[in-house]
């Protein structure tokens, strides 16, 4: 359990994260003050899921690693919420350049 928890935490995690940073971009018109302020409170939300997930994660991984997976995760909770609700493509270079970081997680991963 302990080697996937933390994953599926820091998954739960990044939707919070990605609505807490982006998800404002579909309502301009709101006042930035209103928006700081649902922001901040979507990421106490995200840090709930982000801290047991690390500090449970930390009996297995290192923090290098830990960092990597959220990385990784992030890119794939954005990716999606990039297609489907801010309607904007994931294009042929964005996937090359997540391609490089998930290149640099199998040597962070790997005994070496």
């Amino acid at each position: 359990m302990k080697l996937w928890l933390p994953f599926v935490l820091l998954t739960i995690s990044n939707v919070f994260m990605t609505f807490a940073w982006y998800g404002h971009l579909k309502f301009k018109s709101t006042p930035l003050v209103l928006t700081i302020l649902a922001s901040w409170g979507i990421a106490l939300l995200e840090y709930c899921f982000q801290v047991p997930a690390n500090r449970i994660g930390s009996d297995v991984y290192t923090a290098a690693q830990l960092k990597t997976g959220q990385e990784i995760i992030t890119l794939v909770v954005f990716s999606v919420f990039s297609i489907f609700y801010l309607d904007q493509p994931i294009r042929w270079n964005h996937l090359v350049g997540f391609g490089f970081i998930v290149v640099a997680a199998v040597f962070i991963f790997r005994k070496w």
